[in-house]
């Protein structure tokens, strides 16, 4: 089913020379975060330049600001100061040599390496799709890599209709998305979480089981003779007891420390559209669990590191009020 392309109206002021954007300086706690000002980008040929109003806070952000990735080998010798975030929603405000398809005023949503956490971005026009109407802000922000991830999670697992499908740490927000899409696929899933969140995981079409041995002890009574697919939607630690004793035809994990194949998450247009696509036909969504203004950047990163949760936290950035209602209001 088709949906309408939604245009922002025009703004009263015009843009700004300079826009806010959140670095950190070295690594660190999320205190290292702040708001600097930045030059307006311009987009390139092939580009259209983002007026942002919402992106997604994503693990792989703590752990990039926190040095993780540097410490487990990645890059060395980073220069400073670095941007975060891999997925936003904004508006079109300006367009790039040789784009079709996309205007001013269009209402979009897509990915981009470590750039998200601004007012404004610069993003090739391939990694932008447009945002449909019945889609929230907030929810747009948070679903282009969160979805995305999960997508290819269950594409490299092969899960389909008829299948069985175990996902560990399913209320969180990419397991969210991964047992929606499973059950849209027509696989049986059954899904660890809390206790609070059983009833959540039901009305996504889950069977919830605790995250303890006798949660355990229940999949193996679902399940007799095991699993087609066993997924570590969180990462942590705690997936090594389900995998050395859940029999499963094939297994994938967020984390390299189990010993599984990696992840291979190909982002893509195509792959976006399909999210998108889901969302018209099956109400397909990402929780967002708390929200927070652009330059509240390091209380969204607690949020994060106070451990696992329904649902994602998302940095907004909030409209200016036009200048018409601000002399209404006066």
């Amino acid at each position: 089913m088709a949906f309408q392309r939604k245009r922002a109206p025009a703004h009263d002021p015009l843009p700004s020379p300079r826009v806010k954007a959140v670095v950190f300086d070295r690594y660190g706690a999320p205190e290292v975060l702040r708001a600097i000002e930045l030059p307006m980008p311009q987009a390139a040929a092939g580009e259209v330049r983002v007026r942002v109003r919402a992106a997604g806070v994503r693990p792989s952000d703590i752990a990039l600001r926190s040095g993780l990735g540097a410490r487990a080998g990645g890059r060395s010798g980073a220069r400073f100061p670095r941007r975060l975030g891999n997925e936003f929603a904004g508006v079109v405000d300006q367009v790039g040599a040789g784009v079709s398809g996309f205007q001013p005023g269009d209402e979009v949503m897509g990915w981009a390496a470590a750039m998200s956490y601004a007012e404004a971005l610069t993003v090739p026009v391939d990694q932008l799709v447009h945002k449909p109407h019945t889609m929230t802000w907030a929810v747009a922000g948070a679903l282009p890599s969160t979805g995305q991830t999960a997508h290819a999670a269950l594409r490299q697992l092969e899960v389909g209709a008829g299948h069985t499908l175990l996902i560990h740490g399913a209320a969180g927000a990419l397991g969210c998305v991964a047992v929606q899409l499973a059950v849209a696929w027509g696989a049986r899933v059954i899904g660890t979480a809390a206790a609070a969140d059983h009833d959540y995981l039901r009305t996504l079409g889950a069977q919830p089981v605790a995250d303890d041995d006798g949660g355990i002890e229940r999949v193996r009574a679902l399940a007799p003779a095991g699993v087609d697919a066993l997924f570590d939607a969180s990462g942590d630690d705690g997936f090594a007891r389900w995998l050395q004793r859940i029999a499963a035809a094939r297994a994938l994990s967020l984390s390299p420390r189990h010993g599984l194949p990696a992840l291979r998450s190909q982002r893509s247009r195509e792959r976006l559209a399909e999210l998108v696509a889901m969302h018209q036909r099956h109400g397909l969504l990402v929780p967002v669990r708390e929200m927070f203004p652009l330059t509240r950047a390091a209380e969204a990163h607690r949020a994060v590191e106070r451990g696992p949760a329904r649902g994602k936290v998302v940095l907004m950035v909030y409209e200016a009020m036009p200048l018409s209602l601000l002399r209404l209001s006066a």
